[in-house]
């Protein structure tokens, strides 16, 4: 596959987790740790590897059907689990390889960088610091940024307004079929990783313009 026959980029839109970080570890002690708190056991990692990514709010109520809890348990959990995200936040992450070499030859080619993501600003801005990957970014917008996650079009169009870029020469770069229909919604390409939390399915079946293996092969696809 490759970028460079439809043209130039001026701007890459990159998801966070499951692209640049694998934060499996993170949602496992924070959804752990809440459901003790409301008496119920954890659930799999498995599970939570193919439930996240589409929000905090999907996450918690999936989360709460799977352990057996009544969904008038929300509220609760939702206060439980942020309490304890916030606590634990990158203590159990990893950097993908490849993923900051990736941000940092995409910059080197002048494209202007914004982090998408339907994480919580406040669990997605101090992770991309503590992970020393808010240095590449021009902006990052958390999912409760603007009134709609992805895969809504929204984020992505208000992320291309404020770097100043069309949607057409913009490149999503995600792990999941929510980047890829928020990205061909919103008009611009996708790039889509192979190691991601696609929901448990295939990541080839979302139709992306590029599949790869480690972000830091995106330049050479792009030239």
């Amino acid at each position: 596959m490759t970028l460079s026959r439809s043209g130039g980029f001026d701007a890459a839109i990159v998801d966070l987790d499951g692209t640049l970080v694998d934060t499996v570890g993170d949602f496992e002690l924070a959804l752990g740790h809440a459901l003790h708190d409301l008496g119920y056991t954890p659930v799999s990692r498995a599970f939570i590897s193919h439930t996240v990514g589409k929000g905090t709010e999907h996450l918690i109520r999936r989360t709460l059907a799977e352990a057996g809890a009544p969904a008038s348990l929300y509220e609760a959990a939702d206060e439980r689990y942020r309490h304890h995200y916030l606590r634990i936040n990158g203590q159990a992450s990893l950097v993908y390889p490849g993923a900051a070499e990736g941000l940092q030859a995409l910059k080197a080619m002048g494209l202007k960088l914004a982090c998408v993501t339907n994480k919580p600003a406040a669990f997605a801005l101090p992770l991309l610091e503590a992970k020393g990957l808010a240095r590449w970014f021009d902006l990052a917008y958390g999912g409760d940024a603007f009134e709609r996650k992805k895969p809504d079009p929204m984020p992505l169009l208000k992320a291309c307004e404020a770097l100043g870029t069309l949607p057409a020469r913009t490149l999503m770069i995600g792990d999941s079929m929510n980047d890829a229909q928020a990205a061909r919604a919103a008009g611009c390409r996708v790039a889509l990783v192979r190691y991601g939390y696609n929901h448990g399915e295939p990541v080839e079946a979302a139709g992306a313009d590029a599949i790869v293996d480690r972000i830091d092969e995106l330049p050479a696809l792009m030239a």
